[in-house]
Formats: structure tokens, sequence, C-alpha cells
């Protein structure tokens, strides 16, 4: 038998496989380029917080660990920033979409305490789950009885604990996955009339067009949303904030470049009325899809401000989004506080 690599057709394959791989480098090294020139400029002193900014905190506000004298020294620490809205984690949610009312003991005390310190800030539920969508276990959008209970859900923290909306964040989310646009649509019709926001985390934008589809087919893991379906997405809720992190970039160029070019992605599809939120890393980690000494709070600042600068620079309903309390470093905080602020 002919090897793989021998007679004629082994030197088309490797031909092929060589001008493949020229061709992945040539569109990397374009990229680049693209994303440094993405970070060049000067966004100007009208592109700082519009008080619409969010901070993801973590369980220990709802289930006990914290106390009043937290709550006092975290009040204290907001005041003057443009923090209005508070994501606090109040799941997971059961893979069946219930949520046992124990997980989330302090939740009253929380929104109370909140609210006497600091009346203009808004305090919502983080719930969210691992998604069936890439392995066997997990919560399963194309259930009707599923989704049918995180709209219970939902409801039962809103009622019972009195939060000011609910904030979704279920991954992995393919594009184009029309069950979580009909849940979105089940949740505005609960929220609505309560007059609570519904807001949802969102992937990243492809990129580059279809890259999502691609994505999907070598790996099996769908990282990106197409344009069209975030905008679909965002037309369904209040506020919607991008994660924009965990993007692999190697330096602070390209990921400011980057978060750049996500920020006018978004504002491109996202309605004037829905709050978008982009997200900075308050977070040390090293690993294939985080550097931690490129993905930095101040480039995502500085990108997130250029892309609004050469987009929408008058847009109000836009902030940033700190993920997350219990990872934060000093220099995070001051790094949003400097920047942004």
């Amino acid at each position: 038998m002919r090897t793989w690599w021998g007679g004629r057709g082994g030197r088309w394959t490797r031909r092929t496989l060589f001008a493949a791989a020229l061709a992945v480098i040539i569109t990397v090294a374009t990229a680049g380029v693209a994303l440094r020139a993405q970070y060049a400029g000067v966004p100007g002193d009208d592109t700082r917080t519009r008080g619409q900014d969010a901070y993801w905190l973590g369980h220990a506000w709802v289930d006990g660990r914290k106390s009043d004298k937290d709550l006092d020294a975290f009040a204290a620490k907001l005041r003057g920033s443009g923090i209005r809205d508070l994501f606090v984690h109040t799941g997971p949610l059961d893979h069946d979409g219930t949520l046992p009312a124990a997980r989330y003991p302090k939740a009253r005390w929380l929104v109370d305490g909140v609210h006497r310190r600091l009346p203009n800030v808004r305090v919502q539920a983080w719930l969210g789950d691992q998604l069936a969508s890439e392995q066997p276990v997990g919560l399963r959008l194309k259930d009707t009885a599923t989704r049918s209970a995180v709209l219970t859900s939902a409801r039962q923290v809103l009622d019972t604990a009195r939060f000011d909306g609910v904030h979704f964040d279920l991954e992995p989310l393919p594009s184009g996955d029309r069950d979580y646009l009909a849940l979105l649509d089940s949740l505005h019709a609960l929220t609505q009339p309560r007059g609570a926001l519904l807001s949802v985390a969102a992937h990243q934008i492809d990129p580059l067009p279809a890259l999502h589809s691609a994505a999907d087919s070598l790996t099996g893991h769908g990282k990106w949303w197409s344009q069209a379906y975030f905008g679909q997405v965002a037309r369904r809720v209040d506020q919607i904030a991008v994660m924009s992190y965990d993007t692999a970039m190697p330096v602070q160029s390209l990921y400011g470049g980057y978060v750049a070019r996500q920020t006018a992605l978004a504002l491109q599809v996202t309605p004037k009325q829905t709050d978008l939120l982009m997200g900075l890393p308050f977070y040390e980690d090293e690993s294939m899809s985080h550097h931690g000494s490129a993905e930095t709070v101040e480039a995502a600042v500085r990108g997130a401000r250029l892309g609004l600068a050469r987009t929408d620079r008058h847009r109000q309903n836009f902030g940033v989004a700190l993920y997350v309390d219990f990872a934060e470093r000093d220099q995070d905080w001051a790094a949003y506080r400097r920047g942004w602020s």
C-alpha cells in the first residue's frame, strides 16, 4: 500500500497543507495588524462612564457569608463610581430549570441593604447553568418543561427576594439557538409587567463573518455568535453584557483592539433602548484562552472607549461590566476608576 505521504498524491497533499498553513499565517498576521489599528487613536473625554456600569458578584452575598460590615464597606467603595447594576450569583439553576430557595437565604437582606445604602443601584439575580449543547449533561433549552421551570425560578426570585431584575448566563449557547429566543420572549413577558429588568450575558460576536460556523464544525465548540443573532437577543432584553474576555489574545494591543472591534459590532445591532455593557476582566488567570498580561482592565477600557468613539459616541445606554468581585485585585478597581470614571 502506498503511504499517505508517498507518490504524486502525497506531493499534492503536502502542497495543499503548506498552502493552507500559509493562508492561516497570512490571515492571523492580517488580523493582528487590523486589531492593532483598532487600538490606535484617542477616544476623547466624552467616552467615559454614563453611570450605566455593572458588577458581577459572587454567591457569598446571598448565602450568609457576608455581613452588614461587608456591605457597608462595599457601598462606600461604589459611591462616586458608575456602577448602577449588581449581578449577584443566586443560582446555579438545577439542570431541570428549578432553583431551591435554600440556595439564597440572605438575598432579601442584600437587596434591602443595598437599597438603603445606595438607592439608585439595582440588584439583579444572576441565574445560570451549563447547557447540554456540547455534552450530554446540562440544562436542555429544547425541553419546554425545562424552559417553564426556568420561568418559575425567575418569578420566584423576583417575588420572594424582591430583586430588581434577573440576569441570565447560560453557556455554551450556540449561535442561532431558537429555543433561547423563545425563553427570552417568555421571560420578558414575566419581567415587564413587574417593572423588573431582563438582562443577559452574551457570547462574543464573530470577528470574521461566519467564523462561529467554522469554529463549531472544527472544534464542536461555538465560541462566537453571529452579529445578526446577537441583535436578535439584544432586541428581546433590557440589558446585554458581552463577555469580552477569555479571547486568547497574547498582548494588550491585540486584546484592546479586539474589544474595540467587539464594541463596534455590538453597538451596530443593539437597539438604542437596550443597555449594552462590555465585560472587563477583574481576575488573574493564565491559560490557552486567557493571558493575564494581555487581558488587562486598562486595555479593555481603552478598547471599549475607542469602539464607542468610532461607532456611536453619544450613546447613553452604554457601560462596562466588572467580572468578578471575588477575584478582583486592587489594581483592577483602580484601573476601572482611572480609565473609565
